[in-house]
């Protein structure tokens, strides 16, 4: 039986029963959320000497007053250990007591709390199921010396403290054997003496002054109050509310009983209850449908936590006849006023958490529960032992608890624990498996402003219920729509299903499923790779648990197989269990290609194998890889996983080793182009490192994920890569979904492009018309191209065939630095071509003039100037002169200058327009006018 989490300490715990306040998260300014900040693997904390593939686990964990050190329970290896949480995002390992030293070798601590100085340790000495036995160790905070131990007289279970740390509470069990046949009962059944009871510690004074009071629990008021085996309540788990009033729960029973801590009596017992479930999934099957039914089962909650003081909560994990898949609110006179029916494990499935292996079980599984308030709102965390989350909801209201977040952890999450003072939340995980590498950790997360970074993707509902998906092992790009992906799940799902996800939004969300079908009945594949064809459909690369059941399979867009295509036998007959890994295609005058990876080198061979399948003619093709060394002695291997076209030639693969968590080293992308010709029967590609995803995976403060198996391009040249979580099987079921920016940045080399620059001469005058040639080379022969003249955009132009030539607009005179930049494409790298300089001078003009040829003296006359210049309108002044004297200025207008002189001489006058010029013209003369002034 899994041990209960502890009641939290100090602070934490005065934030656990203080009474409701009406503030909803919603009103918080900045909204805030749960943000992971570090998961520190405990085998780190082993004491020197102990082999760091010895099984170790965090189980129950409690905070010091000031919120830096944190105790956790380590019943595998008789210990308890300490960490300095100082700093959440970077804690360190303070060593470890063990418990073997201060007792026997098979001493297990069962929980852990803190009062002030003083570490409160509860320790399973027990012989056997008949001979339960157990002590509480007093343990100095500072340096681990024990001061005190007490004699619990039985098998304990929780522990807890009242909101004044002035009494705590122990749950001693004396757990029945599972294996045990009681007289006239099923195996495993109660009842099972001795009967479990509780222990009530006052901690008045130094811990040599404090004193223990049992309290039994009365057979007759268990069996009014309908508790099964009256004489057998085996208590699992307690919490205290401000009141002073504290809760059990009797797992094995379905009952819970309040006592006062004051007196010691009994206040009540009630019947946990039952619920009967639809819409869950109930049955190991490979796959995940909401459509099943549980009849009426016994909630038989594990741990309990007060909201306020008139509510409390379970989880209800069940035991041995029951377990609902959710969680409850009860008031103090045993109602039911709120639970959660299937939502719970709908949590679970829409974030791709469900484990199928538990579904014909207890599902989800809630096992751990604490509620703390966050910035004056109370929040209940639920902890789900068998898919690795915990849900956190606001519980203002708490005939209405509202689902806020989800919080991702290790496997086998036992202890939540909650620190307020310091706006942190701790999770310790039970479950270590040094085998595959996913070992027990101590997760912390930060109440921070802003959205956390998981879930990364979910799903929608369809049809009333979320759509099941795990396993997410292939990823492809939509060619018609940039904010659709499709994605795939391998085997974990029994039948071939396709995935559409959409990624304009964060999360991407999974909004349909598709059915691969085989002549109308599903098709049992292992989906390994996935491409969307342009021209419709699907290929599908389906890796088979032997060689020759490795095949290309093509589907229309229904998901109906249309073509399966075997490898060939001769390398079918040297592959093993790891086959088939990515598919993708590329199209060209001579048809369509089908490029796929195999994942690990063939028997007898040093490279891995890239295959190329023509269709047009059904020939194979192939070509080596060579990957990077394991690490030695680790049980490492690396292979290949995804395969993505950048262009015909050009592909990336996704090169991964077997290693997650910190001893995760290569989790990275490369790139190769395909020779054109060789004579080599097997010619191996150069590669080129393009994006190194382990800083990304080990962003997420998680255990860093083994599986890094999807990678695609979108239509938009968006970079996409997602983890296999495995279906939780050897994992700990987190789905990391990757944003990996743009192909034009990640694939600069492959995706390098040329642009040239002519123009059509170096110097000329202001007006000339040029024109520009712009050239287009690399991996792009068509696109946008911006023309400039330094910083300044001055034409744009789309070049197709490689070449556009463009007319420039006017050029300012002076120098111009003209450039022509590519602005690039989803498949293709901008680029800037090599300047070019030219001069503009100004433009030559020409000014002429009209006015009457005989005028009367003194009276007006009008005169006209014109001007003119090539390929402009000139501006600027014009005088009108005659002799030496000017008869007026006046600016042109449209390229004409009009004035009215009076001519006051009389006899011949020559008059002559000079327009001065401009920043763009140069200046010129009329021809004189010769103009006869009558008296």
């Amino acid at each position: 039986m899994s041990r209960s989490l502890a009641c939290l300490a100090g602070t934490a715990v005065l934030a656990t029963v203080l009474p409701l306040l009406t503030t909803s998260a919603a009103d918080a300014a900045p909204e805030k959320s749960f943000h992971r900040v570090a998961t520190y693997p405990v085998f780190q904390n082993v004491p020197a000497g102990t082999p760091a593939s010895a099984e170790t686990v965090a189980e129950i964990s409690a905070v010091s007053d000031d919120g830096r050190t944190l105790v956790y329970t380590d019943a595998l290896g008789k210990r308890i250990g300490f960490l300095d949480i100082s700093d959440p995002s970077s804690p360190r390992g303070e060593g470890s007591l063990s418990l073997e030293e201060l007792g026997d070798a098979d001493d297990q601590p069962t929980s852990v709390s803190i009062v002030g100085k003083y570490v409160l340790v509860v320790v399973d000495t027990s012989a056997s199921f008949t001979e339960p036995s157990g002590r509480l160790d007093v343990v100095r905070l500072s340096d681990g010396v024990r001061v005190r131990s007490i004699d619990l007289g039985g098998q304990p279970d929780s522990i807890a403290l009242d909101p004044g740390t002035s009494v705590a509470a122990i749950a001693i069990e004396n757990q029945r054997d599972e294996d045990a046949t009681p007289a006239g009962r099923a195996k495993g059944d109660l009842p099972q003496a001795p009967a479990g009871f509780v222990q009530l510690l006052d901690l008045e004074g130094a811990p040599a002054d404090w004193s223990l009071r049992r309290v039994d629990l009365d057979p007759a008021v268990l069996g009014a109050a309908g508790i099964a085996e009256p004489t057998d309540p085996e208590p699992e788990y307690v919490s205290i509310n401000g009141k002073g009033t504290l809760a059990v729960t009797l797992q094995e029973n379905n009952g819970i009983v309040l006592i006062d801590t004051a007196t010691g009596e009994v206040e009540k017992a009630f019947s946990a209850g039952s619920v009967a479930l639809s819409g869950v999934d109930a049955k190991k099957d490979g796959a995940i449908s909401l459509t099943d039914s549980l009849a009426a089962a016994p909630r038989e909650p594990d741990a309990v936590a007060w909201i306020g003081d008139d509510h409390l909560a379970t989880a209800n994990e069940g035991d041995w006849k029951g377990g609902t898949r959710g969680w409850t609110v009860f008031d103090t006179d045993g109602d039911v006023v709120w639970d959660a029916g299937n939502t719970f494990e709908r949590i679970a499935v829409r974030h791709g958490l469900h484990n199928d292996d538990r579904a014909a079980k207890k599902g989800a599984e809630p096992e751990g529960l604490a509620v703390a308030e966050f910035d004056g709102t109370p929040y209940a965390f639920v902890g789900s032992e068998r898919s690795n989350f915990v849900a956190v909801y606001d519980v203002s209201d708490p005939a209405d608890p509202e689902f806020v977040q989800i919080m991702p952890t290790t496997n086998g999450p036992e202890g939540l624990l909650p620190i307020p003072s310091r706006g942190l939340f701790a999770v310790s995980s039970e479950t270590d498996d040094a085998g595959v590498g996913v070992r027990a950790t101590v997760g912390l997360y930060s109440w921070e402003p802003g959205t956390a970074a998981f879930p990364s993707i979910v799903s929608d509902d369809k049809g009333g219920a979320p759509i099941g998906w795990q396993a997410l092992g292939a990823l492809s790009g939509d060619p018609k729509d940039a904010k659709t992906l499709w994605t795939a799940a391998d085997t974990v799902i029994k039948n071939g299903t396709l995935y559409r996800v959409d990624v304009s939004a964060t999360p991407a969300r999974i909004t349909d499923s598709v059915a691969v079908t085989d002549g109308g009945a599903p098709a049992a594949l292992d989906i390994e790779g996935l491409f969307k064809r342009p021209q419709g459909g699907f290929w599908l690369a389906s890796e088979g648990a032997t060689g020759p059941a490795n095949a290309l399979v093509r589907t229309d867009d229904a998901g109906a197989v249309r073509e399966r295509v075997p490898l060939p036998a001769d390398v079918t007959a040297r592959l093993g269990k790891w086959g088939l890994e990515g598919v993708t295609a590329t199209n060209d005058a001579d048809g369509e290609h089908v490029w796929f990876a195999l994942q690990r080198p063939l028997t007898g061979e040093d490279v891995v194998r890239i295959g190329r399948y023509d269709v047009a003619d059904g020939t194979f093709h192939w070509f080596g890889y060579e990957l990077e060394s394991p690490l030695r002695g680790s049980g490492d291997w690396v292979g290949l996983s995804e395969i993505t076209a950048i262009d015909d030639d050009t592909f990336a693969v996704i090169e991964r080793d077997k290693l997650n968590g910190p001893a995760a080293r290569n989790k990275r992308i490369y790139t190769f182009s395909v020779p054109e010709d060789s004579a080599e029967e097997l010619p191996v590609v150069e590669k080129r490192l393009a994006i190194d995803v382990l800083p990304q995976l080990r962003a997420t403060n998680g255990w860093t994920q083994e599986k890094l198996e999807g990678f695609t391009i979108a239509a938009d040249g968006s970079l996409y890569a997602v983890t296999d979580n495995d279906g939780l099987k050897d994992a700990t079921g987190e789905t990391v979904f990757l944003r990996l920016g743009q192909a034009s940045d990640a694939f600069g080399a492959e995706l390098a492009t040329t642009t040239g620059l002519r123009v059509s001469a170096s110097r000329a005058a202001y007006g000339a018309r040029l024109a520009a040639t712009v050239t287009l080379g690399g991996a792009a022969t068509s696109g946008s191209v911006e023309l400039r003249d330094g910083s300044k955009v001055v034409a744009r132009a789309r070049v197709a065939g490689g070449r556009a030539t463009v007319t420039l607009p006017r050029l300012a005179v002076g120098t111009h630095r003209l450039t022509a930049r590519f602005t690039g494409s989803a498949s293709a790298a901008a680029s800037t071509s090599t300047p070019v300089t030219v001069t503009v001078v100004k433009a030559a003009s020409r000014t002429s003039l009209a006015a009457k040829g005989s005028v009367k003296r003194g009276k007006p006359v009008k005169v006209v100037a014109t001007v003119r210049a090539m390929g402009h309108v000139p501006s600027g002044k014009v005088r009108f002169v005659s002799g030496g004297r000017v008869l007026k200025t006046v600016s042109l207008r449209n390229g004409k200058a009009v004035a009215t002189v009076r001519l006051r001489s009389t006899g011949g006058q020559r008059i002559r327009a000079v327009y001065v010029g401009s920043s763009q013209t140069k200046a010129s003369t009329s021809a004189p006018r010769k103009v006869t002034v009558r008296p």
